[in-house]
């Protein structure tokens, strides 16, 4: 009697082979559409096994919805812009409007308020820009005195612009006209400066958190670049 043959071992294919192998040869099922519906892969929230096909409708659906995210962000943002470039714009035609340096003052605090929600506005400029004037400055314009200049220029620490927490007390000295906050309080503030320092313009809120350090200046710089100007021409300097 011939001896008993010793049972085959079962051999199992290696997964990333198998992986590799179906990514090499991607038409593999076709002709073999019954061997997708007998395939089973796990669900995604839960502990059980699906088909692979219902799995793939189940991925398909996950990204259109991520898809229409996405596209809903982007509409929000083309919104968000729109809405800022259309408000940035009557900001400064305003301000081209104003007549004089008080004038452009009082514009710059109406539209900041109005319109971006800006509770306080200060101008400080610098002596040589006043003192053809035959009126002192009205708020929310101030002329530039050397402590001022002083604790403006620490506030900004070194930048051109920044935002940042402002103190109760930074606020009564910096924005006298304005009633403080209880506390702190933050702003926006820029150095002006065309060929030379003309001044400050500082943007402030009440709420503490309302111009983050976070925050991007490049709104701020660039309407400090626009009064600037005008300030330069007022005075006849430009």
């Amino acid at each position: 009697m011939p001896p008993a043959k010793a049972p085959e071992s079962r051999q199992t294919l290696d997964p990333e082979r198998v992986a590799r192998w179906l990514a090499r040869h991607p038409d593999f099922f076709i002709g073999r559409e019954g061997l997708l519906q007998q395939l089973k892969v796990p669900h995604p929230e839960s502990h059980g096994a699906i088909s692979l096909l219902e799995r793939l409708v189940i991925d398909l659906r996950e990204r259109a919805e991520g898809a229409e995210w996405r596209l809903e962000q982007l509409l929000e943002s083309a919104r968000y812009n729109e809405s800022q470039y259309r408000r940035t714009r009557e900001l400064v035609l305003a301000l081209l409007e104003a007549e004089d340096s008080d004038a452009l003052g009082e514009a710059l605090a109406t539209q900041l308020a109005e319109r971006f929600q800006t509770q306080a506005v200060a101008l400080w400029c610098a002596p040589e820009l006043t003192d053809i004037e035959p009126q002192p400055p009205q708020p929310p314009r101030f002329v530039l005195d050397e402590n001022s200049g002083t604790r403006l220029g620490a506030l900004l620490d070194g930048r051109a612009s920044r935002c940042r927490r402002l103190s109760r007390k930074d606020w009564q000295r910096l924005l006298p006209h304005s009633e403080p906050p209880k506390q702190a309080g933050s702003c926006a503030l820029t150095r002006l400066t065309l060929g030379e320092p003309i001044g400050y313009l500082i943007l402030a809120s009440h709420d503490g958190d309302y111009f983050r350090a976070s925050l991007d200046t490049l709104f701020t710089e660039y309407l400090g670049e626009v009064v600037a100007r005008l300030m330069m021409r007022h005075a006849g300097r430009l």
